[in-house]
């Protein structure tokens, strides 16, 4: 898949971008990932995005004009429209479900907002999703954005070794993953779960599902009745 990032701050986001798992996912082209600095597509000699908000009020918004043209540019490489989506407060809080949603599209275009937020006319004409990270407010979509890229970029086909580092992952099933351990098997006077010594791999399994299940009724008990009230064996 494909995802185009228009942003004020391109070196941060290729600076994240560039390294670890996604990083070398991009160089092997198992994805593509490509950052384009909004200001490049601004009509104004001093190339301004910004200016003061109509109405008046604190700070400045971010004006329609450059965005749509940075959009207009990279969709013109694709036959079909890219699913565009706005990192906005006001958006749906993201989550792993829509994490692999977003990871079986061909192509997204992300617009990473600023100051005090982007004209609503160019939301109103390209954006088909707004996505938040969470219930609080950041100085631009640029961190919402590399976390959201991140989240998708694992769950495309080749980025990580098997679907298994994923699928096993805290949300992914519905519950939060189990306790991981490893050598040596005594640590501080602590030591590793009998159990996971056995090579007994039917009971390590039982094991890891039931601290799972533990761990999301102690922590997450939202998540926990969400889970048992889709799976159609309600003995847990």
């Amino acid at each position: 898949m494909r995802i185009d990032i228009a942003t004020l701050f391109p070196e941060m986001c290729e600076a994240v971008l560039s390294e670890s798992i996604v990083g070398r996912a991009r160089k092997a082209d198992k994805i593509s990932i490509y950052c384009h600095q909004i200001r490049e597509w601004s009509t104004d000699k001093h190339r301004r995005v910004d200016d003061t908000p109509y109405g008046g009020g604190m700070g400045m918004v971010m004006m329609a004009e450059p965005v749509y043209r940075c959009y207009l540019d990279v969709a013109g490489h694709f036959e079909q429209k890219p699913y565009v989506i706005y990192m906005s407060p006001k958006g749906n809080v993201f989550t792993q479900k829509r994490a692999a949603e977003l990871s079986r599209m061909e192509n997204i275009f992300v617009i990473c907002g600023h100051y005090e937020g982007l004209d609503q006319r160019v939301i109103d004409k390209i954006v088909d999703e707004e996505i938040s990270v969470g219930d609080y407010v950041l100085t631009g979509g640029e961190l919402p954005a590399l976390v959201m890229c991140d989240a998708i970029a694992r769950m495309c086909p080749g980025v990580l070794s098997s679907e298994e580092c994923f699928t096993e992952e805290s949300h992914y099933s519905g519950l939060l993953e189990y306790p991981h351990y490893t050598r040596p098997e005594v640590w501080e006077g602590m030591e590793v779960p009998p159990v996971l010594l056995t090579g007994h791999h039917k009971n390590i399994e039982k094991f890891r599902y039931e601290k799972a299940v533990e761990l999301t009724a102690e922590r997450r008990p939202d998540m926990l009745a969400k889970y048992v009230e889709n799976r159609a064996d309600k003995k847990l």
